[in-house]
């Protein structure tokens, strides 16, 4: 362990401070603070390292001769798992996060759950993730699998050398490896970084005709991430698929009114309050849009969508 790291033997008791070889029994719960760092060791040397700001609690660990079966529930936070299997020997355990469950025989994976939103990488084996439902996804070597909200996972991306994911899980891997890293700014801003990577690969998926997949993508990256910036492009992202793919111009609205109301500095904001006049203008609601594309043109008097709003309050006010 390194850094700050807290235990507890129950659930609704005080945390207090643990101690290097600590003994846990199950039932148990460990968390690290915004600098710890901690290997939990199995007795059949199975290991759980935890990054910084985690919380898991050992819920269930049964070993046998030849069957060993355990759960382990994450509140929060980013681990590296490394189950140990014999030859011969059965394995169930399961890593649990509120809105997801990997199925593990004998692997080495990392997951990351940020509020309803959860990320697993592929180092050795097969995974079976799911959600609240049955339907599971393989989570193989190179790959990664995510679901927010207890949803079915998306399907696996592979995870090509030398891109923005690619680096996301190198980052991924040196804040659980075998030693803490130096600082901790890597891990915290690792959320961010997926989910930028899920606005451009949403993006992608919209454009190949994959529109539900792009919107659940645009979904996950709003739930990994509390940066306005990033959940505006999220936002406007959802309202163009369902604008321009899916015909349901009043959903894409409400997506740029949300920009508006949540972020009010950002600069997606020009180009949300311009489509919400404009989709108030397709939808009939001539006032409303007049008042959107008025207060454009007061906020934006050089703004990039200027010549088009003076022609639709041209159009308006005739």
């Amino acid at each position: 362990m390194s850094g700050k790291v807290l235990y507890r033997e129950k659930p609704n008791v005080v945390y207090q401070d643990a101690k290097k070889n600590l003994e846990m029994q199950k039932g148990f719960w460990i968390k690290t603070g915004a600098d710890g760092w901690a290997v939990l060791t199995l007795i059949d040397q199975s290991k759980l390292t935890l990054s910084n700001n985690t919380e898991i609690e050992l819920t269930d660990l049964v070993i046998g001769k030849k069957k060993k079966t355990g759960i382990f529930s994450i509140a929060g936070g980013k681990i590296r798992a490394s189950v140990v299997k014999l030859a011969g020997e059965e394995v169930d355990y399961k890593v649990k996060t509120p809105t997801a469950t990997a199925g593990i025989k004998g692997t080495e994976f990392l997951l990351m759950t940020q509020g309803l939103a959860n990320v697993l990488f592929g180092n050795e084996g097969t995974v079976e993730v799911s959600g609240d439902a049955s339907v599971s996804k393989p989570l193989t070597v190179d790959t990664m699998v995510q679901n927010t909200r207890g949803i079915t996972p998306a399907d696996p991306v592979t995870i090509q050398p030398e891109t923005p994911l690619s680096d996301a899980k190198k980052n991924f891997e040196e804040v659980t490896a075998a030693v803490p890293p130096k600082d901790w700014e890597v891990s915290n801003n690792l959320p961010n970084i997926i989910a930028r990577w899920n606005i451009n690969y949403g993006h992608y998926l919209a454009d190949t005709g994959k529109y539900e997949d792009a919107l659940y993508v645009f979904q996950i990256a709003l739930d990994l991430t509390t940066l306005p910036e990033i959940r505006s492009d999220a936002r406007l992202e959802r309202g163009a698929v369902y604008a321009r793919f899916l015909n349901h111009p009043e959903t894409a609205l409400a997506e740029y009114l949300l920009v508006l109301e949540e972020y009010p500095k950002v600069s997606q904001r020009e180009t949300a309050l311009f489509l919400s006049g404009m989709t108030l203008y397709q939808l009939g609601f001539n006032e409303q849009a007049k008042e959107k594309l008025l207060q454009y043109k007061n906020e934006y008097p050089t703004g990039k969508h200027l010549s088009n709003v003076e022609t639709i309050l041209g159009v308006l006010n005739k």
